[in-house]
Formats: structure tokens, sequence, C-alpha cells
């Protein structure tokens, strides 16, 4: 499996909309989204660099493998 990467935090919140996650808000420089059935949100940084322990964070609390997160980051 490959290695994690940082990624813009475009690139997370395009990926996360595609999962089924939903823009809510933007908090100073944090963009919330929100997905019925999930009870925390998830809060993405605007970095354009992302750093990994923030993706292994996000992905703990969207329930995302790091398999599903890859196949959704190569499809764009």
């Amino acid at each position: 499996m490959p290695r994690l990467t940082p990624v813009s935090y475009r690139k997370l919140a395009r990926l996360f909309e595609r999962e089924g996650w939903q823009y809510a808000r933007t908090t100073g420089d944090h963009l919330i989204y929100t997905k019925p059935g999930n009870i925390r949100p998830l809060v993405i940084p605007m970095y354009d660099e992302v750093a990994v322990f923030i993706i292994k964070s996000l992905l703990r609390t969207a329930g995302m493998s790091r398999e599903r997160y890859f196949v959704l980051l190569k499809e764009g």
C-alpha cells in the first residue's frame, strides 16, 4: 500500500464530498463537513498541504479505510 503524503485541503474536501460528506460551514480557516448518521463533523484545515497526522485523524473520524482513501484519491 502506498504511503500517505500531504495533500491540499481542496483535494481532501472533494474526496470527502464524493464519499457523501456535505459542506456545512467555514469557521476561521477550517472547513466543517457533516454526514447524516455521523455524530462528529470533519474539520479540514485550509492548508496548502494538510499533514499526514491530520489526514489519519480525518480518516478515523470518517470511518474510511486507507484503501478507500487511495481509490478516491486516484479517481481525482
